[in-house]
């Protein structure tokens, strides 16, 4: 008879809950049971857990093991429990000292070789195993950067199994052989999903992006978007296509001032869990501009999906920039609408949510069938009030707007075109 006990995370959203591993070792019949409300990869974790134990030289016990994940009632998934499964197993059966794993926080999905592999949403992880106070993380090698992040926290990061198995019971740490240099790394394929952010308009903003100085013309809506910038407002700007809407709105990022170190926390995170987080650059710097496509659904814009649900556009843009085409994205207006008044937004997918969505709001309005808006600031004025009830754009913006109007502190039209001083970046087109 054997037991033991380790500890991982089980993401709920963007935030994460402690949850201990337990094996027992019971005389009887071999088998291997997993309980604790696992989902159908972390079933899975039987067989690559197994294989990865014996693939790295150590024997697997030949008896009843049952492998349970506490507390019971919180819904588990994805494969990075793997490695503290292993090593709770590897416990009970005394092949290392239970003691030595009983306060480590172990986050990995175990290949069939015994190598471990990334995930997403270690950020997340490993915040949510500080603020229950554990001190000491075990991750993979290359997550470990994101990992450490975190302040207080002693971080390990890992190739393999064995290794970890060595540093537990002091024996000599094996080297295992690194990917050259210039060759794909296969052990990334778990960091970048694929088609995560596509459909949601996210370009992170380099450190050099577009430049607001580029612009010339449309004094205005520069001024505009400094002051915006500066507090914090969310903006309206109307008027005819080509006359600059994105082309400013791209450009708002750059006004922005830099993300403190708290706020890079929190967006490193959502990108983390959604998968979109770039090799090598484990925190976010600059404040994101999320552009979702105008016929984006409102779906795509929450987030959500089954398993462990992904961010969406509003989450992916937090403490940045949400630029949205007005006169087409519906969807986008009525989000808005609930995130706003409250700076996020919480919208429940079966046991799952997701949160975090406090940023600029962008909003941009096309010209109506004439191709004109009339005179500047028609349909809106700086109080967020509605105009003229026969102008056809204000009632336009009362059926699809309704209640996100008084929300906008400050509405701008455009009537003049927005183009680029020499010598500065390509013109993109207005929406």
């Amino acid at each position: 008879m054997g037991f033991a006990r380790a500890c991982s995370v089980a993401l709920v959203g963007v935030e994460g809950v402690v949850v201990e591993v337990q094996a027992d070792l019971e005389p009887g019949v071999a088998a291997f049971t997993l309980v604790g409300l696992p989902d159908k990869s972390l079933v899975e974790s039987r067989d690559r857990v197994r294989a990865a134990v014996v693939n790295s030289g150590a024997e697997w016990p030949q008896k009843k093991l049952t492998v349970g994940l506490s507390p019971a009632s919180v819904p588990k998934g994805g494969s990075g429990f793997d490695l503290a499964v292993a090593m709770a197993v590897l416990g009970a059966a005394e092949r290392i000292d239970p003691k030595a794993i009983a306060d480590l926080v172990l986050i990995g999905e175990l290949g069939l070789d015994g190598r471990v592999r990334p995930v997403r949403g270690v950020l997340p992880a490993v915040l949510a195993a500080a603020e229950a106070g554990y001190r000491q993380v075990v991750v993979p090698e290359q997550t470990a950067g994101e990992a450490s992040l975190v302040p207080g926290v002693s971080v390990l990061g890992v190739r393999s199994l064995r290794q970890l198995i060595a540093v537990l019971t002091d024996e000599p740490v094996p080297e295992e052989e690194a990917v050259a240099e210039g060759s794909p790394d296969p052990m990334l394929a778990g960091l970048m999903v694929p088609g995560a952010g596509v459909g949601t308009g996210l370009a992170m903003t380099p450190v050099e992006g577009p430049d607001l100085a580029d612009v010339a013309g449309q004094r205005a809506a520069r001024k505009a978007l400094e002051v915006a910038a500066a507090g914090g407002h969310h903006l309206l700007l109307h008027g005819p296509p080509g006359a600059g809407k994105t082309m400013l709105a791209e450009r708002l990022s750059g006004v922005l001032p830099p993300l403190t170190r708290r706020e890079s926390l929190e967006v490193t995170a959502v990108h983390s869990v959604a998968g979109i987080l770039p090799p090598g650059e484990p925190l976010v710097r600059t404040p994101p501009y999320c552009a979702p496509h105008h016929s984006a659904t409102m779906q795509s814009l929450v987030g959500g999906g089954t398993g462990l649900p992904r961010p969406g556009a509003v989450s992916l843009a937090h403490r940045g920039v949400l630029f949205l085409d007005f006169s087409n994205c519906a969807s986008g207006v009525r989000i808005t609408r609930l995130g706003l008044p409250e700076g996020h937004l919480a919208p429940i997918n079966r046991s799952h949510q997701l949160s975090l969505s406090r940023g600029l709001g962008w909003e941009s309005g096309g010209a109506k069938p004439s191709g004109s808006w009339g005179s500047e600031g028609s349909g809106i004025d700086a109080g967020g009030r509605g105009a003229d009830v026969h102008d056809p754009v204000a009632g336009r913006l009362s059926r699809r707007g309704g209640g996100l109007i008084p929300q906008i502190v400050r509405g701008l039209g455009l009537t003049e075109d927005v183009r680029l001083l020499p010598g500065g970046p390509s013109a993109v087109a207005g929406s």
